[in-house]
């Protein structure tokens, strides 16, 4: 496995890295943290699918890096690979994956169990902003070790450690949260701002009392976005009082939520099953999430339910992502049903 002063080399070398990273406040982190600490790096986000395929390698044309790094992606297609010729750099925490020619760092090579999330391993790379870090790791639903460091540091954001759902919905740290979440959806400029203004905070009290006008123009885009989510958080909790599992799925829009409606409607329904779609053009894509304590892993689940449909899924043990054909969404969903129920 590469190891994390490896890659700190090879970025020092680098002149012209290219980050590709998920679309998620860990991959948001992720990327934020090494822009930060090494003072360069363009981004690009990877959304609506787990891998890094051949459709990106537009982007490798367009900017020419020396060096790529891809964070908080659970697969890079091989193709990608084989059509690069710089080194590429992959910190991940997901099951693991092989993939030639690439410099690989999941701690689960040597732990199968570890699966910190990449924001920690970018703080263990960069060891600055303890609080973004803290953003990231508790985003993907982890407590970090040094989140007594942070309380400390920050007692306004948290004040104690809590239940991670808790802190997610009813804490100024998961108000924060929600900002580096919702700076990741709209259009690509507005995306590429929300980024250029998160990276100059300093301190995160910052988003919550916006004392200058960058952050005031961040928040008011983060208003609009909150709306819209709002809608669908009510559609979706009326539809579901009474039901066994929750079943939501919307039509497109111009943005995707289903990540976070997934994660509040385990909030809110914390014994149940969370089944949330976007349909788009032909496809749904999903965001499933299940309550660990019943011990239900969603991956295998999931594998099952894929057998002769043209799709893919995958994630960690209770929360994942799919996506599949919107004709074969009541097959999908049936073989979930007799899994669960």
């Amino acid at each position: 496995m590469t190891t994390l002063k490896q890659i700190k080399e090879l970025i020092k070398k680098s002149e012209n890295p290219l980050i590709f990273f998920d679309d998620d406040p860990d991959g948001l982190v992720s990327y934020l943290l090494i822009k930060k600490h090494f003072g360069k790096g363009i981004g690009v986000v990877v959304k609506g699918k787990p891998m890094l395929d051949s459709n990106f390698l537009i982007s490798v044309r367009r900017y020419n890096p020396d060096l790529i790094i891809v964070l908080d992606k659970p697969i890079i297609e091989q193709d990608f690979v084989d059509n690069v010729h710089v080194p590429i750099v992959w910190i991940d925490h997901h099951p693991i994956v092989k993939v030639k020619g690439v410099k690989y760092y999941n701690p689960r090579l040597k732990n199968k169990k570890d699966n910190r999330s990449v924001s920690y391993w970018c703080y263990k790379l960069t060891n600055d902003d303890l609080w973004m870090a803290t953003v990231g790791i508790v985003a993907d639903y982890q407590i970090p070790s040094f989140i007594n460091r942070f309380i400390k540091k920050y007692p306004e954001l948290l004040d104690k450690i809590k239940e991670q759902k808790e802190i997610l919905f009813n804490t100024n740290l998961g108000k924060i949260i929600r900002i580096f979440s919702f700076s990741l959806k709209g259009k690509t400029e507005d995306v590429k701002r929300n980024m250029e203004i998160l990276i100059r905070i300093k301190d995160p009290n910052e988003l919550l009392i916006a004392n200058n006008e960058a952050t005031k123009i961040l928040l008011r885009r983060i208003e609009k976005i909150e709306k819209e989510y709002k809608i669908l958080l009510s559609q979706a909790t009326k539809e579901n009082k009474s039901k066994q599992i929750v079943i939501f799925i919307y039509p497109s829009g111009k943005l995707s939520f289903s990540a976070e409606l997934s994660n509040e409607l385990m909030y809110k329904y914390p014994d149940k099953i969370i089944i949330v779609g976007r349909e788009k053009d032909d496809e749904v894509r999903m965001s499933l999430r299940s309550p660990e304590k019943k011990g239900i892993k969603l991956p295998e689940i999931v594998k099952k339910a894929l057998i002769g449909l043209e799709g893919y899924g995958g994630g960690h043990d209770y929360a994942v992502g799919a996506n599949i054909k919107k004709k074969d969404l009541e097959q999908f969903i049936n073989v979930i049903k007799n899994e669960v129920l």
